[in-house]
Order: C-alpha cells, then sequence, then structure tokens
C-alpha cells in the first residue's frame, strides 16, 4: 500500500487527507496548525515534526497551500531551511494541489525535473463537500508518467480527473473555471434578487431556471439565495464552503494570466471588483456566495 505525506490540512487539505487514510493508506501529515493535525492523528494518520520529515520516505507527497509564496518556500527551501526537494526519494511524485499561480508551478516543475523527481500540480475543484465526499474533480498538469502514476491517490479523494497539459496547465485550467464560476455566482444572485424584488418564490424560480436556458452549477449545487437549498452555505448564513479571500485570490490569478496573454476577460475583471469589495466590506471568511448580498435589499 502506498505511502503518503500530506501537508496542508485547512478545509480542504483535511478531508482529503482522510479519505486516504480511510482507503487504508499509510497517511503521514504536517500542518502549523496543532489541532488540524489531531484530528488526522485521531483517525489513523501519522504525524511528523516537519514537512521535510513528513516527506522524507514517502512515495507520494501531496500539498494544499495558500499561495505560491508557500509553495515555493516549500518545495525549493530557503538559505536556512531545506525544501522538499533536497530530501524526498528520487521515485517519490510530488502533487501541488494548490490553487496558484501557473509560473510558480512550472518553477517548482523544472527545479524538480534537475533533480530527477515527477512534479504535477493538480489544483481541485468541487468545495469542501467534494473534498469530504472524495468526489473532487482534479485538474493535472504534467507528464504522461506522473498523470498515469498519480491515478494511485487521486481516484481515491476525486471522481474526476483530467490532464490538462505539461506542468502549469493545471493551474490555468483551474483558474479559467473559477473565473467562469464568480461570474456565474454574480449573475445568479443578481437574477434571483430581481425575481424576489418583483415578488417571486426564489425556490420557483430556481426550479423554473434549473431547467430552462439559465440553468447553472449554482443553482443546481450552490443556491446563492437563503433557504432556498438545504446543507449549502447560503443556508448557514454563508459559513463554510469556498471563502471570498480565496475567490479574490483566484480571481486575482486570472487577471493576471489574461494580461500576461493579452486576453480579454471583461466579466472575470468586474466579477474581481465586485468580490473585492464584497471583502472589503468585511466578507472575507464568509462563503463565496455571499455575493448574492451585495444585491439583496436586507443587506
Amino acid at each position: 500500500m502506498a505511502t503518503v505525506a500530506f501537508i496542508g490540512l485547512g478545509n480542504m487539505g483535511g478531508p482529503m487527507a482522510a479519505n486516504l487514510v480511510k482507503a487504508g493508506m499509510t497517511v503521514t501529515v504536517f500542518d502549523l496548525n496543532p489541532a488540524a493535525v489531531t484530528a488526522l492523528t485521531d483517525q489513523g494518520a501519522l504525524s511528523a515534526k516537519t514537512a521535510c520529515g513528513a516527506a522524507a520516505a514517502a512515495d507520494f507527497v501531496i500539498t494544499m497551500l495558500p499561495a505560491g509564496k508557500h509553495v515555493r518556500s516549500l518545495y525549493l527551501g530557503d538559505d536556512d531551511n531545506k525544501g522538499l526537494l533536497d530530501v524526498v526519494s528520487k521515485h517519490a511524485l510530488l502533487i501541488d494541489c494548490s490553487t496558484i499561480d501557473a509560473d510558480s508551478a512550472r518553477l517548482v516543475g523544472a527545479k524538480a525535473c534537475e533533480k530527477g523527481i515527477e512534479f504535477m500540480d493538480a489544483p481541485v475543484s468541487g468545495g469542501t463537500a467534494g473534498a469530504a465526499a472524495g468526489s473532487l474533480t482534479f485538474i493535472c498538469g504534467g507528464s504522461d508518467s506522473a498523470y498515469q502514476q498519480a491515478q494511485t491517490v487521486l481516484t481515491v479523494m476525486g471522481g474526476n480527473i483530467f490532464h490538462a497539459g505539461a506542468v502549469g496547465a493545471g493551474q490555468i485550467a483551474k483558474i479559467c473555471n473559477n473565473m467562469l464560476l464568480s461570474v456565474l455566482m454574480v449573475g445568479t444572485s443578481e437574477s434571483l434578487q430581481l425575481g424576489l424584488d418583483n415578488g417571486l418564490d426564489p425556490k420557483v424560480l430556481s426550479d423554473i431556471m434549473k431547467v430552462s436556458s439559465g440553468g447553472n452549477w449554482t443553482l443546481e449545487k450552490y443556491n446563492p439565495c437563503p433557504d432556498v437549498m438545504e446543507n449549502v452555505p447560503s443556508s448557514k448564513d454563508y459559513q463554510g464552503g469556498f471563502m471570498v479571500d480565496l475567490m479574490v485570490k483566484d480571481l486575482g490569478l486570472s487577471q493576471e494570466a489574461a494580461v500576461a496573454s493579452n486576453s480579454s476577460t471583461p466579466m472575470g475583471s468586474l466579477a474581481r471588483s465586485l468580490y473585492v469589495n464584497h471583502a472589503r466590506q468585511g466578507n472575507g471568511r464568509r462563503d463565496f456566495s455571499s455575493i448574492f448580498e451585495q444585491f439583496s435589499k436586507k443587506k
């Protein structure tokens, strides 16, 4: 059975690692938050005092970190600390599931290649519910051999696994997806509020739009209007799920990529402005579907 090091046990990483433990794999975890580590060791994971200690003897190293600077620091190290590339086995597969800029992924991938180590970026889609259910979508960038090798662990944590291209391609595909998601969430929110303002029941309106030409994932799986759908953040005061701050980060990455490729993304740019404004109003740690409140008369 595979040995796995899992580094980064936040809202996504924690349940992803738990699914590997449930599958019977030997999982060694590390996080700067001791409570997150304890939550996994209580389920049968092992713990390490350092990230390098967790990764040194692993067949697979999986990381889930906040931003590109954290990924670069962890894998490449600095003048004071070794990076994962200095300690992992040559046969290990390194899989970064963070959503970061493609250039950071490419840099780590190039440095890993110089050492004869396989690295793959594999950002995820599906939210905390998907992480807990083991139904995430993995969007992979790396070699064909890395992609095939990764199936051992990714199929335990996800239901859809795509090979987008070389290292960095996973990140580009992910930010394209999240840019579209943000646009859909804003459009769905303003449409539902328009119905409310004109006396419609938002649940009835949602049911109509779901099977009409306006149907989309936010209506089907993640309705932003409170009390329309059970077990989604909008019905829990927008707690849990995918934070506004993280959506702002991803939309920033999409706009950086758009500038680099001279792409026209007016809807993505507007969505970023709306989410930045929403975050500045104190909503950064709430779920991104709380953008609905920007259109509500109850703000």
